[in-house]
């Protein structure tokens, strides 16, 4: 399994949402490029970006500071947020980017989704947000009423690679990560299931990775010193 550091940007910085709430926002750091530079000293591989002001309003907010920490931390760089259009695909793909995530645009335009699968495969995955069983869109602050069982169903048909799951309500909780639906989603599809939201302790990580899943990805813990890098790391071998 692989450790995904992440990296939420807002307005130039480091940040972290507690739940989804951008009124609970705590401010990391003002360089995030040197925060992915750490996290690449520390082992990391794959970093984990999310643009959350492109998120919320629906463009590529934060498209300078993202090329630049693919540019310069050394890592595999994912970027998710804002995302809802083949020219923004397009932009982080030849920034550097290795994989692009869409959300809001995978649920609401299926054949914008359908297209850029067909043409980058698994350089495009999909972030399902479950908020109360359905998936919630637009940065968290929307519910369209899908569960999110159908979904991925869906995602499962057109041939999907990369699914990064988030449970809503354990994200930057700091109360343990949702391992009963991991491990049902790790039974039940192919593509490949990125867990996120709540991976709080080393023991959410062992549990995890005995799960054979893809990746976790880790955010808060790592800043708050709940989580060591290279541990974590360590855990999954």
């Amino acid at each position: 399994m692989k450790i995904f550091p992440a990296i939420d940007l807002s307005e130039g910085c480091a940040v972290r949402l507690l739940k989804g709430d951008y009124a609970q926002k705590t401010v990391y750091s003002d360089d995030p490029v040197s925060v992915a530079k750490g996290f690449r000293e520390a082992g990391g591989e794959i970093l984990h970006l999310v643009d959350l002001d492109g998120a919320k309003a629906g463009y590529a907010a934060a498209a300078e500071i993202v090329a630049k920490i693919a540019a310069e931390s050394g890592m595999f760089v994912e970027i998710g947020g804002g995302i809802r259009n083949a020219e923004t695909v397009k932009q982080y793909l030849d920034a550097g980017v290795g994989r692009v995530i869409l959300g809001t645009a995978a649920l609401r335009d299926r054949v914008f989704l359908e297209e850029m699968i067909r043409r980058y495969g698994d350089r495009i995955a999909v972030g399902v947000d479950i908020k109360n069983s359905n998936v919630a869109v637009q940065g968290w602050t929307e519910d369209d009423g899908v569960k999110y069982t159908d979904f991925l169903d869906y995602l499962e048909r057109i041939g999907v690679a990369t699914v990064i799951c988030t449970d809503v309500s354990k994200d930057g909780a700091m109360q343990g990560t949702n391992r009963e639906l991991y491990r049902e989603l790790a039974a039940k599809y192919s593509f490949r299931v990125v867990a996120s939201g709540g991976v709080s302790t080393l023991d959410d990580i062992k549990a995890l990775a005995k799960m054979d899943i893809y990746g976790a990805i880790v955010g808060r813990a790592l800043y708050n010193g709940a989580i060591d890098l290279k541990e974590a790391i360590a855990a999954t071998k």
